[in-house]
Order: structure tokens, then C-alpha cells, then sequence
């Protein structure tokens, strides 16, 4: 007996609409294929390449230099050609002999490492000693220097730090009340140009005080040197009022102070007249 089932697949499969319709399916499925393939291309373009517009614009700019180039020299070619102006510059002989040394007066650096003690300016006539003598026999040394400062061991240690070299001094009474103290610090400066930040350090604590007065100091450059002149004077009971004024200024490797006290207030005058000439020395 035959398979009722099998018999049907059979003719199924022998019937020409179902080869039609094999063949129509096996149509539909490739271009599904081919359109899944465009929607890729779609989503994920490849890098664009360069087209032949472009080398054909490039290959224009060469040629169009190349005949400028060409242009130009031709016209130079037919130019004639440009005189140069004689050499009219005179023959300088050369020195024979050896140069002259500097004095030590003209030499900086030789009057610096010399007796700093020579480079302070001179007591005015009729001057008396003040009543604390600084350093010995015009000498300070460290820690005589460092002594001077609110802080002492601070300023101990920043002035080792920096290279304290030496310090020279003098000072200075005229009358009861007007003292002068006129400091050089030397700085062996290996390492930092020292002089330099201790005068700006004077600077800065001068500033600091209230109804305070400045000039820049002529003759030393911009910024190396000012005067002050502060205006409020210290009071303490049973003391007269005590006016100062002071002048930092720098030179090569040493670093300038000078104070002024008073019971009355101190012109301008009086502390530029005596920076200048200190500075003179220097």
C-alpha cells in the first residue's frame, strides 16, 4: 500500500510549479543577501581616496612655480648687472704691546675684595662716636652682623646659607639725638646673587611700615636701590621720639644699609645725599 504522506512529497517535488517556486525563493533570498551587503557598505563607508581632481590641482601649483621661476631668471638675465659699492671702510692696524691693567681704583672687583673698611664714606666733621661702637675696629663678623635683626638665629642661619662672606661698618652721632649706621655686607655669591635678595629684603620690611615715604636711588639701576623716610616715630615713655630713615641698595656682591635716627623728622635730603655718596664709593 503507498504512504499517503511520502507519495504527496513526491509529487511535490516533481510538480513544476514547486521548482517555480523553489527557483523564485532562491531569487528573493540573494538579493536580500545583495541589500544586507549595501546597508553594511552604507553603515560603515571605507576611507576616501584621493581622487585624480586633486593630483591634477597639485600638478598645476608645480608647473605654475617651475614657470615662474623659469620667468623671473630671464629677466633677471637680461638685466645688466648692478656695480657693488667699493669697500671704503679704512684699515684699522692692529695694537701691539700689552694692554694696560686697570687700576684699583678703576677695577670693581679688585676694590671690592681690598679693605671693605676704605669703601665706607668718611665721618662728617665734628661727628662724635655713637653709644653702642658696631663690630671692632670697623669689622663685624657673623654673628655680630646677625644680631642686629629681631630674629638672631634666624638670621644666622639665612646668612650662612647665603654665603656671608664679611661685613664692614661705621657710625656716627652729631648733636644728642641724629646717629647715622652704615653698613656693607660681602657675599661670596657661588651659588645666588645674595646682595641682591638682602636689599630686596631690606625693601620689603621698610615698606612694610605704616606712613612710610620711597624714592629709587639714582645712579644704581632700576630696582637696586631706594630710600625711606617713615613719617610716625617711635614713642616709648619716657624717651624722646625716635624718626628714622634708611636706604638699601645692592652693587656686585655687596649689599648696602644705611639708618637714620632722630627726635625730629628726617628730610629726604638728608638720606639720599648720604646713599648717593655711599653708593659713589662703590
Amino acid at each position: 500500500m503507498e504512504d499517503p504522506v511520502r507519495g504527496g512529497e513526491e509529487a511535490a517535488a516533481e510538480s513544476p510549479g514547486s521548482a517555480e517556486a523553489a527557483g523564485v525563493a532562491e531569487v528573493v533570498e540573494a538579493a536580500e543577501v545583495v541589500d544586507a551587503a549595501d546597508a553594511a557598505e552604507v553603515v560603515a563607508p571605507r576611507p576616501r581616496r584621493r581622487g585624480r581632481t586633486t593630483l591634477m590641482i597639485v600638478g598645476a601649483a608645480v608647473l605654475g612655480v617651475v614657470a615662474g621661476v623659469c620667468t623671473g631668471y630671464l629677466v633677471q638675465a637680461d638685466r645688466e648687472p648692478t656695480a657693488l659699492p667699493p669697500l671704503s671702510q679704512p684699515v684699522v692696524e692692529q695694537a701691539t704691546g700689552e694692554v694696560e691693567p686697570l687700576s684699583a681704583a678703576q677695577d670693581r672687583k679688585v676694590k671690592m675684595n681690598g679693605d671693605l673698611r676704605k669703601l665706607l664714606v668718611s665721618r662728617p666733621k665734628g661727628a662724635r662716636d655713637t653709644e653702642y661702637t658696631l663690630g671692632a675696629d670697623g669689622w663685624m663678623d657673623l654673628a655680630e652682623y646677625a644680631d642686629r635683626y629681631e630674629k638672631p638665629g634666624n638670621a644666622f642661619n639665612n646668612l650662612t646659607d647665603d654665603e656671608f662672606r664679611r661685613a664692614a661698618a661705621t657710625s656716627w652721632r652729631v648733636g644728642e639725638a641724629y646717629n647715622v649706621e652704615i653698613f656693607l655686607a660681602q657675599f661670596r655669591q657661588e651659588s645666588k646673587a645674595a646682595a641682591l635678595e638682602w636689599a630686596e629684603n631690606g625693601h620689603y620690611w621698610a615698606e612694610d611700615e605704616d606712613d612710610t615715604r620711597s624714592w629709587p636711588l639714582p645712579g644704581t639701576g632700576e630696582d637696586n636701590g631706594t630710600v625711606f623716610v617713615h613719617d610716625t616715630p617711635d614713642r616709648e615713655p619716657g624717651y624722646l621720639p625716635l624718626y628714622t630713615a634708611e636706604a638699601h641698595a645692592w652693587r656686585g656682591d655687596v649689599y648696602m644699609e644705611i639708618v637714620i635716627y632722630d627726635s625730629k623728622p628726617i628730610p629726604k635730603a638728608k638720606i639720599m645725599d648720604l646713599a648717593e655718596r655711599q653708593m659713589g664709593k662703590l
